[in-house]
């Protein structure tokens, strides 16, 4: 019988936090500082809904459990060297990230730098081994390369900074968040199944439809939840993008068409699978979760 949705959530996530201490540096190396803030950056919090999701499509392709595994922690590791540096002065400038003190604020700023540094170098340097074949894992590199570059995550994120004070047009924000969420989400998804099997064009363009979908309801929950819900709630600080002025999807749409397009968007992923039949039945549960969460 197979797992329920929670259960399925749960067991990935305990699997994940063992995953990810066995493939970050031990503390008791040198230097010391640094491998206890990569740690604090990354264990014992977060949804884990990138490598939920790379679990999600390695079981869609039958991927073995090291490939998967590799594949989430990867994609989770820049993920968490994106918010550390988000996190900083120079960028959204926050002191509070899933309820506990920022990395900048925990050691400093300069530990916070080589915290982000050396978890995007640890997260390619995981994909690079492991029992894939080497053609296999340079298509890996090569898309997680760039969902975390200019022209993806980092690319993203210079737009929001760009943006500050600024009226986008929907389609504005839009470009901005499908690089600075979506990409990322989408590479989760690509290379959990990647490292199951080559895709078909009809299968990868399936996935493709699904992640942009995905990844922009990511975006537009967060901005409701951003201005609807509490920081204790969060656990982080709320009404920031308000308070800094930055455009979302709240501000140009409004509350209630931002929550229309939440469920739009809901359900244009749950039709960009119908390829895939109930085999896909995990991601369409991960685009109701990313939808109706409420964190």
């Amino acid at each position: 019988m197979r797992e329920d949705f929670t259960g399925w959530c749960k067991t990935v996530q305990s699997q994940m936090e063992a995953a990810l201490l066995s493939h970050l540096p031990a503390t008791s190396l040198v230097p010391h500082t640094l491998h206890e803030a990569m740690q604090y950056a990354v264990l014992g919090g977060g949804k884990r809904i990138r490598p939920l999701l790379a679990f999600a499509a390695g079981e869609l392709f039958d991927a073995l459990p090291d490939g998967i595994e590799r594949a989430a922690c990867a994609v989770e590791m820049i993920h968490a060297y994106s918010l550390v540096h988000d996190d900083m002065p120079c960028m959204d400038d926050d002191d509070l990230r899933r309820g506990k003190p920022t990395v900048h604020k925990k050691y400093d700023e300069a530990t916070a730098l080589l915290v982000g540094d050396a978890l995007q170098s640890q997260a390619f340097e995981l994909i690079a081994g492991g029992t894939l074949d080497a053609e296999r894992k340079v298509v890996m590199i090569s898309r997680l390369a760039r969902a975390a570059g200019s022209l993806g995550m980092c690319g993203g994120q210079a737009i929001d900074l760009d943006s500050v004070g600024i009226s986008l047009t929907r389609q504005a924000l839009e470009q901005m968040h499908r690089l600075k969420t979506g990409a990322l989400l989408e590479a989760s998804v690509m290379l959990g199944a990647l490292a199951g099997k080559s895709l078909l064009d009809n299968e990868e363009l399936a996935l493709r439809t699904y992640s942009s979908a995905i990844g922009l309801a990511f975006q537009v929950v967060d901005d409701i939840l951003d201005a609807t819900a509490d920081s204790a709630t969060l656990g982080k600080t709320a009404g920031k993008d308000a308070a800094s002025n930055k455009p979302t999807y709240v501000s140009i749409l409004g509350l209630n068409e931002s929550l229309a397009l939440a469920e739009k968007l809901r359900q244009d992923a749950h039709e960009a699978l119908l390829l895939f039949g109930d085999a896909a039945m995990r991601l369409r549960e991960l685009a109701d979760l990313i939808v109706q969460r409420k964190t």
